[in-house]
């Protein structure tokens, strides 16, 4: 389905868009893609660090943040590595959102200690940032070179991981988004062996993730696993991490943002992220991600924020094309009957979004937005788009400017119900 404002020209790209992503499902397909071993619990650290010993690596780079360092939050890894003979060398440049200065720093400091392999100990800005350290370490090649897919003829070092949020699913995921160092531009850099080899879910890491923080995170997992489930690519495989991943996180994301000690909650939500991390691995993402992306690269506004802020605008434009797809999604989660009608169920599911974020606090607007923006974010939103995601309806640009341009507006006054916790079935 086009969008009705499409020029002729703008229907063209999207044939064109059907068609690159039919060679991607094909692709993607063949495409040898390992399941990270998946280590669950307060064991989860000491597990990684056997794991990393049974590989007899020597020394590896631990990429993470200033702050987790000073938390102490790494101590047992670190002393778990250390029991076994492994040299841990620490790498804490990583800010939110990095650059390719900041991969090249971190890359530079593996390369004179001769690390053998990456641990990324951190969220999705270090596991990305470590991912790309692995492929450039063994390719020779200056991390910008490798922006686009499979630039890299060697296999990376061997790459871990221990997530400390639950939102990018990155230790799964074949994709890592570096930033531009002067333009703060997104740049992806594409490797399927640059999955983890194992990745830690400790859910003792996420307690002391404030509310908003958890709050943004958990709707990013929730943006990867739904864009994966209205795919035009996805597979049975795909729809079942997905919808795992969303009945997970709509019972367990409030509960994770009101008691942040509830490891029951945080535990499902690690679980959750991986799980919607699998299912996008492979069906890809949408325009929700698009946007979020220019987003962040105008205003800084943190990936999980923008997600957050964007996906009822979305779901709400492609609500006609994924009708059937959305009703599914709101009977599976408990929203509705099937008596009600694909047209109601799939509004219930679309209203239940609205009032999630109000429960936890994310704002309906964008208040940076300039409107003399407006244009520039679409365009760049919709070259993303067109060249990466396989959407359930498209966009032209003056669709993507109207939906931009109502991210200024004031909040709708209409009120919704209060979101119940949705048990998982």
């Amino acid at each position: 389905m086009t969008a009705s404002n499409a020029t002729a020209f703008e229907k063209l790209q999207f044939t064109g868009n059907r068609l690159l992503m039919r060679g991607m499902k094909l692709a993607l397909g063949i495409l040898p893609l390992r399941e990270p071993k998946l280590l669950v619990g307060i064991s989860a650290q000491n597990q990684l660090a056997d794991i990393i010993a049974e590989r007899s690596l020597q020394k590896v780079l631990i990429v993470t943040t200033a702050g987790i360092i000073r938390r102490g939050q790494a101590d047992e890894l670190i002393r778990a590595l250390e029991m076994r003979g492994i040299t841990p060398v620490i790498y804490d440049g990583i800010s939110p959102d990095p650059t390719f200065a900041i991969v090249n720093e971190g890359l530079d400091l593996l390369k004179r200690e001769n690390c053998d392999g990456v641990v990324a100990f951190g969220g999705g800005s270090a596991m990305d940032a470590a991912k790309v350290m692995a492929v450039a370490a063994t390719n020779r090649r200056a991390p910008e070179k490798l922006v686009g897919i499979l630039k890299g003829l060697r296999k990376p070092l061997p790459f871990y991981a221990v997530p400390t949020t639950a939102g990018t699913g990155s230790e799964t995921t074949v994709a890592s988004v570096i930033s531009q160092d002067e333009s703060h531009a997104k740049s992806f850099v594409v490797d399927h062996r640059s999955l983890a080899l194992a990745a830690a879910l400790d859910p003792r890491l996420m307690e002391g993730l404030g509310p908003d923080l958890t709050a943004a995170t958990g709707m990013d997992a929730l943006t990867h696993a739904i864009e994966a489930w209205i795919s035009t690519i996805s597979t049975p495989e795909t729809d079942r991490y997905a919808l795992e991943a969303i009945q997970l996180i709509l019972e367990h994301l409030p509960r994770a943002c009101e008691n942040g000690s509830d490891l029951e909650a945080r535990e499902a939500m690690a679980i959750a992220s991986y799980k919607a991390g699998r299912a996008f691995t492979q069906s890809l993402l949408g325009y929700v991600h698009a946007i979020s992306h220019q987003l962040g690269a105008y205003y800084g506004i943190p990936h999980g924020l923008g997600n957050a802020i964007v996906l009822p605008k979305v779901l709400a434009f492609s609500q006609g094309a994924a009708r059937s797809r959305l009703a599914k999604l709101a009977i599976e989660t408990g929203l509705g009957e099937p008596a009600a009608g694909e047209t109601a169920l799939a509004q219930m599911f679309v209203d239940h979004i609205i009032a999630l974020n109000r429960r936890l606090g994310i704002p309906a607007t964008v208040a940076e937005l300039q409107d003399e923006d407006i244009p520039g974010i679409a365009k760049g939103a919709l070259h993303e788009a067109l060249l990466n995601y396989p959407v359930p309806r498209h966009m032209g640009r003056r669709d993507c400017e109207r939906l931009i341009k109502s991210l200024a507006g004031e909040p709708e006054v209409e009120e919704y119900p209060e979101v119940e916790l949705i048990q998982a079935a």
